[in-house]
C-alpha cells in the first residue's frame, strides 16, 4: 500500500495537485464520467484511491456520479468528484438535492469554453454563475477559486473542510489553465494540514433528529448504518427529515439552509489584497486572470499609478462588504474575466456609483497584463 499523503516538493499540473489534495483532506470515495480538461483528476484518483483503501468508480455519467457521492456521504465517506461545464448541468438537480439533505461533498469544475460543449480544451470562466443559480430555490453556495497548482492542491483540502463543516456541497472553479498548469507543489507533513470533520451528534439515537440543528444552524450528522433513524428527502422536511408542506416548515428550513452560509461570510470570504490600502485604482479578478492582473498592478505602480488588486478566492458567497469598503475611496474599479460578464455584474452592484471598466476575454488565452494595464491606465486619465 502506498504512502497515504506524498509529502514534500512535486513538478506537477494541478489537476494532479487537486486530487493529492482531496486524498490528504480524507476524500475516500470519488465518482466521475471522463471529461475534457478534468479527466486528470479521475485518473489520478483512480491509480491512488485503491492503495490507501478507498474507491473510484467511474460511472456511465455525471448524473450516477454525483448521487453516488451523496450516497457515500451519507454512510459518513469524505467524497467528491470532478467535471467540467457540461458534466455540471447534469448534476445541478443532485447538487440542489446535497444541499436540501445537507450532504457534504466537493464538487471539482475544471472550466472550458461554452456555452453546450463549446471549447474541451480551452480554459474559460464562465461556469461562476453556473455553480451559483443552476440549481432552484433558494440556496446559498460555497465556491473556491485557485490561481496557482499550489492552490489547487490547498483549496481542495479546504473545500471538505468548509463542506464538513458547513454540510452542504462546495464548489472548486479552476479554470482549464490552471487545471493543466504546470508548477511545484509543495505537500505539507500530515501534521501541518488542518483537517475538519462533521459535527457528530451526542444524543442518544433514540432522542436523535437528522435535522435538529442548534445556534450554529448546522445538525450534526449521523451515517447511514449506526442504528439512527434517517428520513432524507428532497422534499421540504421537519427536523426529523419527514414531508412537511406546511408554510412554516418552508420558511423555517430554507431560513437556516441559507442563513447557515450568510452569518457567515465573513468566516467563508477568502481573499488576498495587494497594494489596496492606499489605491486609486482597484482591480479585481481570480483564477489565472489574477495572475496577469498582480503584474498589471506592479508595472501600474512603477509608472507612479496606484493601483491595487483584490484577488478573490473565494467567489461565493461574495465579499460584498469588502469590495464596497474598498472602492468607497477610489477613482475606479477594473474588473477583468475570462467570459463576457459574470463577477463583475456583483461588482457593479457593490460598487455603485464607482465606476467600473470591464475587461472580457473569450477563446483560449487568459488576458495579458498590458490590457488591464491599459484599462488601469483609462481610469487615470
Amino acid at each position: 500500500m502506498s504512502s497515504e499523503i506524498l509529502t514534500g516538493s512535486h513538478f506537477v499540473h494541478g489537476d494532479w495537485a487537486c486530487a493529492e489534495g482531496a486524498i490528504a483532506a480524507g476524500c475516500r470515495f470519488y465518482a466521475a464520467y471522463p471529461i475534457t480538461p478534468a479527466t486528470e483528476i479521475a485518473e489520478r484518483m483512480a491509480l491512488r484511491l485503491p492503495r490507501i483503501g478507498g474507491n473510484f468508480i467511474q460511472f456511465e455519467d455525471e448524473l450516477g456520479a454525483i448521487a453516488s457521492v451523496i450516497g457515500a456521504s451519507y454512510s459518513g465517506v469524505k467524497a467528491m468528484t470532478a467535471t467540467s461545464g457540461p458534466g455540471i448541468s447534469l448534476m445541478l438537480e443532485n447538487i440542489g438535492l446535497a444541499i436540501m439533505t445537507e450532504a457534504p461533498c466537493v464538487v471539482v469544475n475544471v472550466m472550458r469554453g461554452g456555452p453546450s460543449t463549446g471549447q474541451p480544451t480551452v480554459g474559460s470562466q464562465s461556469d461562476v454563475m453556473q455553480c451559483r443559480w443552476g440549481t432552484h430555490g433558494d440556496v446559498e453556495i460555497i465556491a473556491l477559486v485557485p490561481d496557482s497548482v499550489q492552490e489547487m492542491f490547498d483549496l481542495t483540502v479546504e473545500a471538505f473542510n468548509l463542506s464538513e463543516e458547513y454540510r452542504l456541497p462546495v464548489f472548486l472553479l479552476a479554470d482549464a489553465n490552471i487545471g493543466h498548469m504546470y508548477e511545484k507543489l509543495v505537500i505539507p507533513p500530515k501534521r501541518d494540514i488542518r483537517i475538519v470533520d462533521r459535527k457528530r451528534p451526542t444524543i442518544s439515537r433514540e432522542r436523535y433528529q437528522p435535522f435538529e440543528a442548534d445556534e450554529g444552524l448546522v445538525p450534526p450528522m449521523a451515517n447511514f448504518g449506526d442504528g439512527y433513524r434517517f428520513y432524507a428527502t428532497g422534499l421540504t422536511h421537519d427536523a426529523m427529515g419527514y414531508p412537511d408542506m406546511s408554510v412554516e416548515a418552508q420558511d423555517q428550513l430554507v431560513r437556516r439552509l441559507c442563513d447557515k452560509i450568510r452569518n457567515n461570510v465573513d468566516r467563508i470570504s477568502r481573499f488576498e489584497e495587494v497594494m489596496v490600502d492606499d489605491c486609486d485604482v482597484l482591480v479585481v479578478a481570480y483564477g489565472i486572470t489574477a495572475r496577469s492582473a498582480a503584474r498589471a498592478v506592479r508595472v501600474a505602480r512603477e509608472e507612479g499609478i496606484k493601483a491595487g488588486l483584490l484577488r478573490l478566492i473565494s467567489v461565493w458567497p461574495f465579499p460584498e462588504r469588502k469590495i464596497e469598503g474598498l472602492a468607497s475611496s477610489v477613482k475606479g474599479v477594473v474588473v477583468s474575466e475570462m467570459n463576457y460578464g459574470q463577477i463583475v455584474r456583483e461588482v457593479e452592484r457593490a460598487v455603485r456609483p464607482t465606476p467600473v471598466s470591464f475587461i472580457p476575454k473569450l477563446g483560449e488565452n487568459p488576458p495579458r497584463p498590458d490590457e488591464i494595464l491599459a484599462a488601469i491606465r483609462g481610469v487615470e486619465v
